[in-house]
């Protein structure tokens, strides 16, 4: 009897316990009647009169933010948009069986998707600036990331708006799932004529509204919101039917499409602890990386700089590959060499200049000053080349190839990237380690430079 003791002590504290955490996530405190919560949202649905101008009014200011690249006029923008009702509508109409719910939902969506899309369209298509900016490029590439945040940003927001008291939560979810800036950016690709920024841009916004509307339907069921019942038992059971089948013919591409997604990620994030991990040489830096995957190709192509590795290295690499579970993966390796291609790594030192600046440049003038002055800069150096060339075949003629220029380094166990002088030297034979510590001091004093990293071929 005394051994029971303990243990039913025990199994008292878990009930206890149990009881504690179902009081602190009761859903059912604080909770605003059910019908209040479904006239609310079914009200919030309409789009006509002065919605549909606050609609278009939403959508020019958030075209101008990502025509601009300012973060903070899309908040804004996101803020006003009253997008979000027919989103939940269709969520709630699924949840509680009301068919004419759900046809009005998806039908004042389409006519928001409609003037969203076209008033983007029109603003872009008139507009002087037509270059794409990161804000409007991040809107091109949905990743499994958009669908938790839409997932989990509807769930918030169905939970706050069936409470008595409002929170600031729904203006939340507006922002955090950016229904509005994917179709400002499926306008933008319609008047530039790029259909892959519309398709990418339109189906974010899709992921977005069907996760969105999927979290919606979940909590009313799990809520137990009261169904509509109908007098004529046939048809409340077609009306089922047909949500029943809305409600599988959206949950199951969505859930194809994350997993699509799922995988997708996954493969980056192998991919590129590959190259981080693997692709380590002590004479080779590598120069850039670009990741491709599509149903056609999954490709690693690696840009490399210094001493070209052998072929037997590359195959070693391409079994890795294989072997970190990359799949059907190509794998492939440009190498600088002794034919360096000083145009392309000028032009990679201009794209990691810009990328690294980007946050500084906050309007044309500056973006075109900053390009101006690396271009500047370039041309000297390449001026400069061929007098260092000159100079240098005088202190060391045994040298027969040269070339002078500015190269990104990336040192890999610090995680930086550094723009470096380059020199690329070749000798008709091989030189000692006096004469190449000799030429690397000249070059040094002759160039100005703290440091100079010296290619010998």
């Amino acid at each position: 009897m005394e051994n029971n003791k303990p243990s039913q002590l025990r199994r008292g504290k878990l009930i206890r316990m149990l009881l504690y955490l179902r009081h602190r996530f009761d859903l059912e405190e604080g909770k605003e009647d059910e019908l209040e919560t479904i006239d609310y949202i079914s009200k919030n649905v309409e789009f006509r009169g002065a919605n549909l101008w606050i609609l278009i009014f939403a959508i020019f200011v958030a075209s101008v933010g990502l025509n601009v690249n300012s973060t903070a006029v899309i908040i804004g923008a996101m803020l006003i948009s009253p997008l979000m009702g027919p989103i939940m509508g269709i969520g709630l109409a699924a949840g509680i069986n009301n068919f004419d719910l759900l046809k009005r939902s998806f039908r004042n969506l389409a006519v928001a998707v409609f003037i969203s899309i076209l008033t983007s369209t029109i603003y872009f298509y008139i507009t002087p600036i037509h270059d794409a900016q990161s804000e409007l490029l991040a809107r091109t590439e949905p990743t499994v990331w958009d669908v938790l945040i839409a997932l989990f940003g509807g769930l918030a927001g169905i939970v706050a708006g069936s409470r008595k008291e409002k929170s600031n939560a729904i203006p939340g979810v507006a922002i955090a799932t950016a229904l509005m800036p994917p179709l400002c950016t499926a306008g933008y690709g319609l008047a530039t004529g790029n259909l892959l920024y519309f398709i990418g841009a339109f189906y974010l916004f899709f992921i977005n509204s069907v996760f969105i509307s999927l979290s919606t339907y979940l909590i009313v069921r799990f809520m137990k919101y009261p169904k509509k019942q109908f007098l004529d038992r046939k048809r409340e059971k077609r009306v089922q039917t047909y949500i029943t089948i809305f409600t599988l013919l959206t949950i199951i591409p969505s859930v194809y499409l994350a997993y699509g997604l799922v995988k997708q990620s996954l493969w980056n994030q192998q991919a590129r602890q590959f190259v981080r991990v693997e692709m380590q040489f002590p004479k080779t830096q590598v120069l850039n990386t670009e990741l491709t995957y599509n149903r056609q190709e999954r490709t690693i192509e690696v840009s490399l700089i210094g001493e070209p590795i052998s072929e037997e290295e590359i195959s070693i690499l391409q079994k890795k590959v294989f072997e970190l579970g990359l799949k059907e993966t190509q794998l492939v390796i440009n190498q600088s060499g002794s034919s360096t291609n000083m145009q392309v790594l000028r032009n990679d030192i201009l794209k990691d200049l810009y990328e690294r600046n980007e946050e500084l440049l906050r309007d044309k003038d500056a973006r075109i000053a900053l390009l101006e002055k690396e271009l500047a800069e370039d041309a000297k150096i390449r001026n400069l080349s061929g007098e260092v060339a000159r100079e240098a075949k005088i202190n060391h003629p045994n040298l027969i190839k040269f070339s002078l220029g500015r190269s990104i380094f990336t040192d890999l166990e610090k995680k930086k990237q550094d723009t470096l002088l380059a020199a690329y030297a070749s000798f008709k034979s091989k030189p000692g380690s006096s004469e190449i510590k000799k030429l690397q001091d000249w070059l040094k004093v002759r160039t100005k430079a703290d440091t100079v990293a010296l290619i010998l071929d």
